[in-house]
């Protein structure tokens, strides 16, 4: 099992990732929230992570916080709620949000998120309630936690590629582009992504 990886970032593709260490370019999907917080390539990063084995492929997961991953291994054990999802709601809401929606048996507010119907939000606020594990507020450093706070992101197309990540999380195409109107002047392609989900979240 790989629980953590301490390297330089090498490339940020969302919600795709490459760190480097001693010379091991190790390939991990993560949240927006991570992927947000990550420096510029080149820079160290620390990550948690999650690793899942399948007949097909061994894939890994990388957090910012061992709170977000601890919050990550509890949605996955949810009837229907695969990774794929899991990181979905976590690129939606952080850890705290997601509590609150939970304990205020906010089903509105989950189905914001791509691929979580009512029926899937209501399963979410049932199960979960009793799943929550033990993590630091969230207002611990995201900068502290992963060695560097700033954003760059020297991509020439960061609409694009913002939009192509919104579709890999599970929006469509024509609903990613909506989400996106008037973001292009956004510093970054992950500031994009995030101001979309704000968005959407906001209904």
């Amino acid at each position: 099992m790989i629980g953590r990886l301490r390297g330089t970032l090498l490339d940020k593709q969302p919600p795709w990732l490459v760190v480097d260490v001693a010379g091991v370019g190790y390939e991990l999907e993560a949240s927006m929230n991570t992927l947000v917080a990550l420096p510029a390539p080149g820079e160290p990063v620390f990550l948690y992570t999650h690793l899942s084995v399948r007949d097909d492929a061994h894939l890994l997961y990388g957090f910012a916080r061992e709170q977000e991953r601890s919050l990550f291994r509890a949605l996955i054990k949810v009837n229907g709620i695969g990774p794929k999802l899991a990181l979905a709601i976590l690129s939606g809401m952080d850890e705290a949000a997601f509590m609150r929606c939970v304990m205020d048996d906010d089903a509105k507010a989950l189905t914001r998120l791509p691929g979580v119907g009512k029926k899937t939000a209501e399963r979410l606020i049932i199960e979960m309630r009793d799943r929550f594990p033990h993590w630091e507020p969230a207002e611990a450093g995201l900068g502290a936690a992963i060695g560097g706070s700033a954003v760059s992101d020297a991509r020439q197309e960061p609409l694009v590629d913002a939009e192509a990540a919104l579709v890999s999380l599970g929006y469509k195409p024509a609903e990613a582009t909506r989400m996106l109107a008037g973001l292009e002047d956004e510093a970054s392609t992950e500031a994009m992504i995030k101001a979309a989900l704000s968005r959407r979240l906001a209904g």
